[in-house]
């Protein structure tokens, strides 16, 4: 199928980090302390969805977004809802490294990382998920969550041959949020990626692993 990546892509990282990290972010933060106690409470939401319990600093990339008071609700909520829901937490995450990956996205791959491993992904499955759905090795249900993505990002569609796999395993509400979860995750790269997001002191970006 033209388009789509399933198998390893040659990416650049010092070159990319240059590129949609920079000298530093498009637009500033918002301090912490001009925050509200519903925004720090949407915040906290969603950062306790990925196993994050300690919110004495609220990440750059969140009081960024609450610049935008009308996307960041919307934003978080559909955060918050995607964390709690009926996809298992290890898979959803196969899915958010590879569309990471293959949208050159570092902050969103380098987060993604450690909260992948939280949720059972193996370095190794990490190293794999950069050679794509075609590399050997993933249990055939796996492989069909990454070939899903690929064929999101690349094609717009899921093809049936790989739908009918994902049928074998996820019921009709878990079908329905796939491509939900990675329209979200991708539109949160492109905004992390065209803000120049910094990365974080212990977030390596794409070289994470």
């Amino acid at each position: 199928m033209a388009g789509v990546d399933s198998g390893p892509i040659v990416v650049d990282t010092a070159a990319r980090q240059a590129q949609v990290v920079g000298d530093g972010p498009r637009v500033a933060p918002l301090a912490q302390a001009e925050m509200s106690a519903e925004d720090l409470r949407l915040c906290i939401e969603v950062r306790e969805g990925v196993g994050v319990r300690e919110h004495s600093v609220i990440p750059e990339y969140m009081r960024t977004m609450i610049k935008h008071p009308g996307i960041f609700g919307p934003h978080m909520v559909m955060g918050a809802a995607i964390f709690r829901g009926v996809i298992p937490a290890r898979e959803r995450e196969l899915a958010v490294l590879r569309l990471a990956w293959l949208s050159r996205a570092p902050y969103e791959w380098g987060e993604h990382v450690d909260i992948s491993q939280r949720y059972g992904v193996t370095p190794e499955e990490v190293e794999r998920v950069t050679q794509g759905s075609s590399a050997p090795g993933w249990s055939e249900h796996d492989a069909a969550i990454l070939r899903g993505t690929e064929e999101l990002l690349g094609d717009h569609a899921i093809a049936d041959a790989t739908w009918a796999v994902l049928a074998k395993s996820w019921n009709e509400a878990q079908l329905i949020e796939f491509p939900m979860m990675v329209g979200q995750y991708v539109a949160t790269g492109y905004v992390q990626n065209s803000l120049r997001m910094a990365l974080a002191s212990d977030n390596p970006g794409l070289t994470h692993r």
